[in-house]
């Protein structure tokens, strides 16, 4: 199930516009805030969510983190490593495998632009997840804290499968000899084959470069026809 984005004192109605872009890009639509600085609904919103309409219009308020998170058997703080609590340290990684597991609701919980989340916060979480970062320039805005982890999360949600296209199969082994055979015979009419001595170590290396393609049957008749326009 898609994890909840939990924007905790957001401080900028164009910060809340702009992780909701980044939630709907990667699939996700459930936003909750709690105690938005500037209230709810925020006319500053719309324009930087570029389209993501969907998650405004069904974000839900809450005045409390604990509140936000009542009805979430898993919670995860979007945070610094706390030396204050002793709770496990995720990656984003991990934090995404482990939510490809059932087990209720999950949400992620993402502090206020100027300070973070405070400890009591992030108590209510059952780990925390910290994102690999420049130590000398640890400094991401909010939508880029949320594209991180739902980026990760997609990547294990059907979000992460290509447009089924079924793969041609390779040509089989005749068809191959038959490209071989006609170029060597376009080659060989052309004096391509010089010196006489290097003819049978060219010709492996044709062979080779049609050989280790895996080209199907169609792009060989492709090249068969190529090859016929140019003898003519």
């Amino acid at each position: 199930m898609a994890p909840i984005i939990v924007l905790v004192r957001p401080q900028l109605g164009q910060n809340i516009g702009k992780a909701a872009r980044a939630m709907l890009n990667f699939g996700l639509t459930e936003l909750r805030q709690v105690a938005p600085r500037d209230g709810w609904p925020n006319p500053d919103a719309g324009p930087s969510a570029s389209g993501a309409d969907i998650v405004l219009e069904q974000t839900r308020v809450f005045s409390t983190v604990a509140d936000a998170v009542a009805d979430c058997s898993r919670v995860y703080a979007s945070t610094v490593r706390r030396r204050d609590l002793m709770l496990p340290v995720y990656t984003p990684e991990e934090m995404a495998d482990e939510l490809t597991t059932p087990a209720g609701r999950s949400a992620i919980l993402f502090g206020p632009e100027r300070a973070g989340l405070e400890t009591e916060e992030v108590a209510l979480a059952k780990a925390i997840v910290t994102v690999p970062i420049n130590p000398a320039f640890a400094s991401l805005n909010l939508a880029q804290a949320v594209i991180l982890l739902a980026y990760e999360w997609s990547k294990r949600s059907v979000l992460a499968q290509p447009p089924a296209r079924e793969l041609e199969a390779p040509a089989p082994q005749s068809d191959l000899e038959g490209l071989i055979d006609q170029l060597n015979l376009a080659l060989d009419s052309k004096g391509y084959f010089h010196p006489p001595a290097r003819t049978q170590a060219t010709k492996n290396t044709l062979r080779t470069i049609f050989t280790k393609t895996g080209w199907s049957s169609r792009e060989v008749k492709a090249i068969r026809g190529i090859i016929r326009s140019l003898s003519r």
